[in-house]
């Protein structure tokens, strides 16, 4: 096909999109807006853009090169926030390590990415105690040492972070390079297998803020982000970029605050001392801040929060919603960055009860701009979208990986037929919204029909003794495959009710719903805990690997 392209003159900018031009409104614009650690740590952006310069000072020092790799271990902080600018804008790339692995996938993280530098809190060094010996790549350790404290390393260190940025230069030309140079790496949290490594460009991050800023912003009411909001994540920042929303918080100037590890009184604290209005965390987490004692003296109206990770259960949705709390979805995985849709509400929906409400917020919502979204069958071919037809959801977008690290036939089936295959399956309704209902591999096979596990944790979870519950299929002579309820209860209602009452509610409910008939083959089972991954999202393949171990 022959197309035109346009011509340039020789003295026009070409302007690559780099992670640097996020940076040039908020310091043109709110140059003192407030970014803080814990409430204990704060200064301004223009304070930010020094400690950028500095750190590319401190790592060029470390004689770190274009291309080269700068690995980080901590929690939330300030300082992550600081490696995601100055580390992909000196045109080297940063591995954002998930601390939560066992030490040997850390390790395996590290020397598969061919880390060249650590960056490490001191807190991880019993991990780094028992890895260290076996680092193949990394020739320099930079310990980070909150409160002040200096405690011996297990390797030889450099020095301490904030010693060695005191020590460097705030001025650091960054060059213009390819906005196609690769800019982070991070490993994904299967429950299978040795973690796999996504990779994305300055391009990608770039154009993922853009669209994350279209879709938050051109919400009418809910679910809307603005310039006036306070950001703090609740999603660990090695986890796909936070989800990318630092990027985003800091490209429209947002006051930003760093909760460091999550500890659910410390995360209160923040939301009514700092006025914290927008977070992102997984179903697990917002669970583990509601139920806690303080959340009860914790004012948390006009706070809103997405959702993602895990499928936001309706009656967390609803729970959510009495307490003033702004809660709704969006849908992603590591290897797309990772937001492709979010669940934002038109106006008339939200002049509905609560509870109607809860069943659009805890859909994944409508594509953000420029992700192409489809559910399709086996040869893939697109299904109706009429709320039931199902198929996997594949996509494209512009920032979604290429492939994994090191892994060719990987790559080829993520990327099989020319779209990236989730491996989720879902539908979509008239109105565009899609519904994930299960993964394919955590749907259960009942009488040769499906049966969604997310539909029928949905109705469980609404009867007032839940505390959690994860439905899994477990073999059987019969039907193949039978589900079976994993469930916590509240302490108010252990020994109140057993499993056979808890069956026969959600047996009728099941039937209420119209889902399908094998889930009237539902068993219960009360345990004491449920696997989960690092990140907090269920783990199913150990929960159907052994059942009876977390039976009470």
């Amino acid at each position: 096909m022959s197309v035109r392209v346009v011509s340039s003159t020789p003295s026009a900018y070409q302007y690559p999109l780099l992670i640097k031009q996020l940076l040039l409104t908020p310091l043109l614009t709110a140059p003192e807006q407030e970014i803080t650690y814990q409430g204990r740590i704060r200064y301004t952006y223009r304070t930010l853009k020094d400690r950028i310069g500095q750190l590319a000072n401190l790592l060029a020092g470390l004689d770190v090169q274009a291309g080269q790799t700068v690995a980080m271990m901590d929690w939330d902080s300030h300082r992550y926030l600081e490696a995601f600018f100055a580390v992909p804008m000196m045109g080297a790339i940063l591995q954002t390590v998930n601390v939560r692995l066992s030490p040997d996938q850390i390790l395996y993280t590290l020397n598969h990415a061919r880390a060249d530098i650590l960056i490490v809190n001191s807190e991880f060094f019993p991990i780094l105690a028992e890895i260290g010996s076996r680092l193949k790549t990394v020739k320099a350790v930079v310990m980070i040492a909150d409160d002040g404290a200096s405690p011996v390393a297990p390797i030889s260190t450099v020095g301490e972070y904030e010693a060695l940025m005191a020590a460097s230069s705030p001025d650091y030309n960054f060059p213009d390079f390819d906005e196609n140079a690769q800019a982070t790496t991070f490993y994904t949290t299967g429950t299978t297998g040795d973690p796999k490594g996504v990779y994305f460009s300055h391009r990608q991050l770039v154009l993922h803020t853009l669209g994350c800023a279209a879709a938050l912003g051109g919400a009418t009411r809910q679910g809307h982000v603005h310039r006036e909001d306070v950001y703090m994540p609740i999603t660990p920042m090695f986890h796909v970029h936070a989800w990318g929303f630092p990027y985003l918080a800091t490209m429209m100037g947002l006051k930003q605050v760093y909760p460091g590890r999550y500890q659910p009184e410390v995360i209160c604290r923040l939301i009514a001392e700092e006025k914290v209005s927008f977070s992102h965390c997984v179903p697990t987490i917002l669970h583990m801040i509601l139920t806690h004692p303080l959340a009860s003296r914790t004012d948390f109206s006009g706070w809103k929060v997405l959702i993602g990770g895990s499928a936001l259960p309706e009656a967390m949705a609803t729970a959510a919603q009495k307490r003033g709390i702004d809660i709704f979805t969006g849908y992603g995985m590591s290897e797309t960055c990772p937001v492709l849709s979010i669940a934002h509400l038109e106006s008339p929906m939200l002049e509905r009860p609560q509870e109607e409400q809860s069943v659009i917020r805890a859909k994944t919502g409508r594509p953000l701009p420029l992700v192409d979204l489809r559910i399709v069958d086996d040869a893939m071919r697109d299904v109706e979208h009429n709320g039931r037809s199902t198929g996997e959801i594949v996509v494209r977008s512009p920032w979604l990986t290429q492939g994994y690290v090191g892994s060719q036939s990987a790559s080829e089936d993520l990327w099989a037929g020319g779209y990236l295959h989730t491996a989720d399956i879902g539908n979509i309704n008239p109105q565009g919204y899609l519904k994930v209902t299960d993964r394919i591999k955590d749907v259960i096979k009942t009488g040769g029909e499906w049966t969604s596990s997310l539909q029928l944790e949905d109705i469980i979870a609404k009867h007032e003794a839940v505390h959690e519950v994860a439905v899994i299929g477990v073999p059987d002579e019969k039907w193949g495959e039978r589900p079976v309820a994993l469930v916590i209860l509240k302490p108010e209602h252990v020994g109140r009710i057993t499993e056979h009452a808890l069956r026969n509610f959600s047996a009728h409910a099941i039937e209420a719903a119209g889902v399908s008939r094998y889930g009237l083959l539902l068993h219960v089972r009360f345990v004491k805990t449920l696997a989960k991954t690092s990140i907090g999202k269920m783990n199913k393949r150990l929960m159907r690997a052994d059942p009876d171990a977390l039976c009470l």
